[in-house]
């Protein structure tokens, strides 16, 4: 009698695991080799993605800088260009990260679930698209190489957060 209890114990978990979501999944880096590695992943605590800052000059992306909930991440990049800056609107989330690169990063563009379409950069180089393995999930951090530009980018995907105070 014990070991069918043990043996229904043991299916009724694997069939729990099996069931179990999937939702994180990874795109990149894309870029040239070189830089700092930096990552954003404990920005992501903070909250979803509301606001993005990117510094650009006629060729490169040079900078970037997230915020995450009411918290702006670390600036990594360097100083020269212009600055921009884009806000979220409050539950709308980047869902699909296009861009194009040679050496550096040259271009991005993000495109949020509202239908926004916000490009950075020059059209020119190596293009790359990235979107998330599954449905219903969203760019919830970034991570990649920076020296005086951006070298490459990385893009971590995940659902968005259930619950957040401080957005």
């Amino acid at each position: 009698m014990l070991t069918i209890a043990l043996l229904a114990l043991l299916c009724a978990s694997a069939s729990v695991n099996a069931i179990q979501v999937q939702s994180s999944s990874y795109n990149g880096e894309y870029g040239g080799s070189g830089g700092q590695r930096f990552s954003h992943s404990g920005n992501q605590l903070e909250g979803p993605i509301t606001a993005i800052r990117v510094r650009v000059n006629r060729y490169y992306i040079v900078g970037l800088q997230v915020r995450y909930g009411k918290v702006w991440s670390d600036y990594v990049g360097g100083t020269l260009g212009d600055l921009e800056e884009i806000f979220l609107h409050p539950g709308e989330s980047v869902i699909q990260v296009s861009g194009k690169y040679k050496f550096y990063l040259r271009k991005l563009v993000f495109v949020t679930d509202k239908g926004r379409y916000l490009p950075f950069g020059k059209d020119t180089g190596t293009s790359f698209n990235a979107a998330p393995l599954y449905p219903n999930t969203v760019l919830r951090f970034i991570s990649g190489r920076s020296s005086i530009f951006i070298n490459a980018i990385g893009l971590h995907w995940d659902v968005y957060p259930s619950v957040c105070s401080s957005c």
